[in-house]
């Protein structure tokens, strides 16, 4: 994994309580900014994925679904496709 810099600037105070914060947790600043940074992405991906599940169940609810019939059918030309490319 590329590491990066990122700078920032802060209140001296905020910085100075933070750091001892992260001394009281045993952890370095660093740690813990990149550990909120982790889970901030997480959280974001994990409210991503939940609206599109909610929009899959209300596309489902309205019907707009392919059929079973209409999925064999492409699934099958996808087979036959593969199978011309590889013989």
């Amino acid at each position: 994994m590329t590491q990066a810099t990122l700078n920032l600037r802060i209140d001296a105070e905020l910085k100075a309580a933070f750091l001892e914060a992260a001394k009281a947790m045993d952890r370095n600043g660093s740690q813990l900014i990149r550990d909120f940074m982790r889970e901030t992405v997480q959280r974001q991906h994990d409210e991503w994925f939940r609206q599109q599940v909610q929009a899959g169940i209300e596309q489902a609810d309205r019907g707009d679904v392919f059929s079973a019939e209409f999925v064999e059918a492409a699934a099958a030309e996808w087979r036959k496709q593969a199978t011309k490319k590889l013989g």
